[in-house]
């Protein structure tokens, strides 16, 4: 589902992401992990089409977001780590909005908006502006807005900042059914306890490089993924 090939972006004479190559099929769930500045945004924003890159290549289901950059983003969604939304708007605005953008149907859209808003009780709250909303309120509605046209591929970064235990629980569970669908889930955390019940890969990321890819189990081993990262890391020991 998603193909990414020796993935190079640079800034200046910084290697932000330096030859990543990394794959997710589809019902697979791979965290993203690495230190504040490894390199992770940046990859995701390269994934998602909004960043260019130097070398390497991505494919989103055999699409290429280098020669086919609209295609990708008509079967993906991107939740970035501080949704920045039209605050004006209503919330059912915004929301019809972005499945203006997708092209979905009336009949579509409204089942779709009806059964995220209520899974993330925001229904009652569609009328007031987004402006209005608390932190927590904009990332359901941003979550919402990612789910409604059904991608293939959904990449999040820090996706449950934000969220309140129950809404983080119902986060988990629509992630799995996603992928029990054949969808797949690429996201970065830093809360490696998530990301060691729910992932099934798990790829760790230091100065721009990958430095461990693969199933949870085989990158965790007999210990845990703290463990594993913060050895990884050279902390073990700090």
């Amino acid at each position: 589902m998603l193909g990414i090939e020796n993935l190079t972006k640079r800034y200046g004479g910084k290697r932000a992401v330096d030859g990543l190559s990394l794959h997710i099929a589809p019902g697979e769930i791979c965290g993203f992990i690495g230190h504040n500045g490894a390199g992770k945004t940046t990859a995701i924003k390269c994934c998602c089409g909004i960043l260019g890159f130097e070398e390497g290549d991505i494919r989103i289901n055999g699409l290429s977001v280098k020669t086919d950059p609209l295609a990708c983003k008509r079967i993906l969604a991107y939740i970035p780590d501080n949704p920045d939304m039209y605050e004006f708007m209503p919330g059912i605005a915004y929301l019809n909005f972005v499945a203006d953008i997708f092209g979905i149907s009336q009949k579509t859209r409204e089942a779709q908006i009806k059964k995220y808003t209520d899974i993330f009780e925001l229904t009652q709250d569609l009328a007031r502006p987004v402006s209005s909303y608390s932190h927590g309120m904009k990332q359901k509605l941003a979550l919402i807005s990612a789910l409604i046209h059904a991608p293939k591929l959904i990449i999040m970064d820090e996706p449950f900042v934000g969220l309140d235990p129950k809404a983080s629980h119902l986060l988990k569970g629509l992630m799995r059914e996603h992928c029990g669908k054949g969808g797949a889930i690429f996201f970065s955390t830093h809360v490696l306890e998530v990301a060691e019940k729910l992932c099934d890969k798990v790829a760790i990321i230091k100065d721009g490089k990958l430095i461990v890819s693969g199933t949870m189990e085989e990158v965790r081993g007999n210990s845990s993924l703290e463990d594993v990262f913060l050895e990884l890391e050279g902390d073990a020991h700090v």
